[in-house]
């Protein structure tokens, strides 16, 4: 089976003024359909510009990248933009529901830009939160829910349009311990579902909840390991 991310080769660099700050130096990584994994790192270690990159919010300054067969590198912005919209469900630290809409109407977002009716969306929608354990608060605004909830929510929205990688920055982050344990056991439960999971984090802890752990140090891969 073909790898669903192949990254050969990459490196980024950024400049300010002349001065040229080197993030990433040669990575080189596979990712195959259905795996959960773990990109573990110390703030300022380049794990932030890897997510982007893998989520296509940025692009490599050298190298190639490819991600469910595009060629990353040989997209313009349009092309860029209708890649990620496709290819990547973005979870976060800091969930990013807006207050004003209930939780199934977060939900539903994402697909309003597919062109979807509105009565196909609200199936789709139901049918998510209900498999990440809410169908009791769809009708909830954000600050009715606890922040686990609206982490559901979150991952909801990541996963209502069938995105090829669910990828998830420090998704616990903001959580109590407890809470946290219960999100990465819904991630689990989605992988054994068949999604492939990408996680960036600082915390071993979480980390090890991945099948596959990658170490990333100075803008390095130094480790990789099967759990």
């Amino acid at each position: 089976m073909p790898e669903i991310l192949k990254m050969i080769d990459i490196c980024k660099s950024y400049y300010m003024g002349d001065e040229e700050l080197k993030v990433l130096f040669d990575v080189n990584l596979s990712i195959n359909p259905g795996e959960f994994v773990s990109i573990l790192g110390p703030s300022g270690s380049g794990k932030s510009t890897m997510m982007n990159i893998i989520g296509c919010l940025d692009v490599p300054t050298s190298g190639r990248y490819i991600l469910s067969d595009n060629d990353i590198n040989d997209l313009d912005e349009v092309q860029l933009a209708h890649v990620r919209n496709k290819e990547v469900g973005f979870v976060f630290q800091s969930f990013h529901l807006l207050p004003r809409l209930s939780a199934i109407q977060n939900v539903e977002l994402p697909l309003i830009y597919s062109g979807l009716k509105r009565s196909e969306r609200r199936k789709k929608a139901i049918e998510i939160l209900e498999q990440v354990g809410l169908s009791d608060k769809m009708r909830n605004l954000p600050n009715q829910l606890s922040g686990g909830q609206q982490q559901r929510v979150a991952i909801a929205r990541a996963l209502v349009t069938r995105p090829s990688i669910l990828l998830a920055d420090e998704p616990t982050g903001a959580l109590d311990q407890k809470t946290g344990q219960q999100i990465m056991e819904l991630f689990e439960d989605i992988n054994k579902d068949g999604k492939t999971i990408i996680m960036i984090t600082h915390d071993t802890n979480i980390a090890k909840h991945a099948k596959r752990v990658i170490n990333i140090l100075d803008g390095y891969l130094t480790e990789q390991e099967a759990l």
